[in-house]
């Protein structure tokens, strides 16, 4: 099978942004410990996300594709991102979820959209992942992301960077 550069491509994007969930989630855990007011939830949360990377990182291998050579980078700052958070506060931990998942919700049917019918075994796991994305931005803000401090600022200042990190990723 013929595997398009534009399949390719998103397929490195994902497993990028997948990698860098689980990154994010570890990085939340080590600071908040399992007796976090929401380290179960994130817990929850990161499985499912490890599920998501493990799909990619197939999906690279099936389809000729390559990881973002970004990827060292995605691994230190989606750790940090997290750390970060979760220091801030519980709250602020769910903002970070709740502001990701808006940006991969959106790029994510987005693709969609762009795939069509060129590849329905990816169409369905991007699907799939969406809509546990979107479970997951539901699940933040039930419990407090808005009530983060400066959660207007945390949330926008998060989602750009996500915004940015999609950017990168597909291209490098």
């Amino acid at each position: 099978m013929a595997v398009s550069q534009r399949v390719k491509r998103m397929v490195r994007v994902d497993q990028a942004g997948e990698y860098g969930a689980v990154r994010i989630y570890a990085g939340q855990l080590a600071v908040m410990g399992d007796r976090g007011p929401h380290s179960a939830k994130i817990r929850e949360m990161e499985a499912q996300e490890v599920d998501h990377r493990a799909w990619f990182d197939r999906l690279i291998v099936e389809r000729q594709g390559r990881p973002t050579v970004l990827q060292p980078i995605w691994h230190v700052a989606g750790f940090a991102l997290g750390a970060a958070t979760a220091l801030i506060g519980p709250e602020a931990a769910m903002a970070c979820t709740a502001a990701i998942e808006t940006e991969i919700d959106k790029h994510y049917t987005e693709q969609l959209e762009e795939l069509g019918d060129e590849d329905p075994e990816l169409a369905g796991l991007i699907e799939k992942a969406r809509d546990d994305e979107r479970e997951h931005r539901d699940t933040a803000l039930a419990n407090g992301a808005e009530r983060a401090p400066a959660y207007p600022l945390l949330s926008g200042a998060i989602r750009l960077g996500c915004r940015l990190a999609i950017k990168l990723s597909e291209r490098i």
